[in-house]
């Protein structure tokens, strides 16, 4: 730009401070003369000749790079002996030799910054000057470099804090155990003795394993407490639902109740009874009958799971004694056969007392169901051989000194 301040813009026209009069100005130089005053012995400061920094306020030559002139409202081009090429001089409002007093150049210098070195790369471009901030004085080349610093300062500072930011997630990504252990207080370092304590560092729950499905074998290997002398409500409901009799032959329609205060599960018992009446190896085996579960209507009989002494009862009702034993029973003069509940979750000697319950329930089904069916009480005549499904398996499979083994069917080679 030559030895003069830069030149001003539209956007450099701010208001300026009242400044206190200037010392000695100089008389102006008469416009477009072509000629500036020579510098009288003893006028103003001396000429700067190189090395050191001039006083402030002194014109200055950036160096030899030639000079492109400038232009604004308030710029003259004036043509000199400048190496022969025009220069832009600002108009001063106060007078061509009048100085304006302002901070200490040391004093800015501090606040913006050394500022960036001039390569002359970005005179080809006339830009115009940031606006100036409220409540501030006119900015010279200077102040507003060194706001361009702070700006890519500012977005150099931002680029690191992102791929900092990156980084840490990475970390934490990479190392969560540690993170998590290092987060959690020493409360919270008790575990369960099963280790399916929550974390509470890492805010999630340890996943625990489901529980496992029991198969309807597992079920019905099990037993189920239930008081030998129980006497329930008397009163029984029905098992909802359908099961359609999948075989052939003579069809029987059956229904299933429990009664009330049991603590059993009737799902299960109407299962049970499903699958055994239906299976090959009982009463309809080559396709002599099937059995069809139903929940309404009139059925051809109901099977029915009631408490020791409700069993009793309605076995007395057809003259059966079952309380010595607390067996169960056919009860021929009603509609029901009685499953007494206690046999049904204890099981009996015979069977090893909950060794083979699956089995002994079978067997307990088809013995009474047999009785509906018209079939009496029959006892093993070979030592060792399986007991007919209508000896009484629950008292004994010992008689008349034959001891014979434990068989649920009544075809049970199949």
């Amino acid at each position: 730009m030559g030895r003069h301040s830069r030149p001003k813009g539209p956007s450099d026209s701010v208001p300026i401070p009242e400044a206190p009069p200037a010392p000695q100005a100089e008389p102006a130089v008469a416009s477009g003369s072509g000629r500036r005053r020579r510098q009288a012995p003893g006028d103003g400061p001396a000429p700067h000749h190189g090395g050191g920094t001039p006083a402030f306020g002194t014109p200055q030559v950036r160096g030899g790079h030639p000079q492109h002139p400038e232009h604004g409202p308030d710029a003259q081009v004036r043509y000199g002996d400048w190496h022969g090429k025009p220069r832009t001089v600002q108009q001063n409002p106060y007078g061509a030799a009048a100085r304006i007093p302002g901070p200490r150049r040391s004093y800015t210098e501090a606040f913006d910054g050394p500022p960036p070195a001039d390569t002359g790369a970005n005179r080809s471009v006339d830009l115009a000057p940031p606006a100036p901030e409220p409540d501030a004085g006119p900015k010279g080349p200077k102040e507003s470099k060194g706001s361009k610093g702070r700006t890519f300062t500012g977005i150099a500072a931002a680029a690191v804090t992102t791929v900092l930011a990156v980084v840490v997630a990475g970390q934490v990504t990479s190392d969560g155990n540690k993170h998590d252990v290092a987060g959690r207080s020493a409360g919270d370092n008790d575990r369960d003795t099963d280790g399916s304590s929550a974390s509470r560092g890492s805010g999630r729950a340890t996943p625990q394993a489901a529980p496992a499905v029991q198969t309807y074998d597992q079920k019905m290997a099990q037993q189920f407490p239930l008081d030998p002398k129980l006497t329930a409500s008397g009163k029984f409901d029905a098992v909802p639902g359908f099961d359609a009799a999948p075989g052939k032959g003579r069809k029987y329609r059956y229904r299933v109740d429990v009664e009330q205060g049991l603590g059993l599960d009737g799902g299960l018992f109407a299962e049970a009874v499903q699958k055994t009446l239906n299976d090959d190896r009982s009463w309809g085996h080559g396709g002599t009958m099937t059995f069809e579960r139903v929940s309404s209507g009139q059925p051809d009989f109901i099977i029915t799971l009631a408490s020791p002494g409700t069993t009793g009862a309605w076995c007395a009702k057809s003259g059966l004694d079952t309380n010595e034993d607390n067996v169960s029973c056919d009860s021929a003069a009603t509609d029901r056969v009685m499953i007494n509940a206690f046999r049904w979750a204890q099981g009996s000697e015979t069977f090893g007392w909950g060794k083979a319950m699956l089995a002994y329930r079978q067997m307990l089904i088809n013995h009474e169901v047999g009785h509906r069916l018209g079939h009496n009480h029959v006892s093993c005549r070979t030592p060792g051989a399986l007991a007919p499904v209508m000896q009484q398996q629950t008292k004994s499979l010992d008689i008349d000194g034959i001891k014979c083994l434990p068989n649920p069917w009544v075809f049970p080679q199949g």
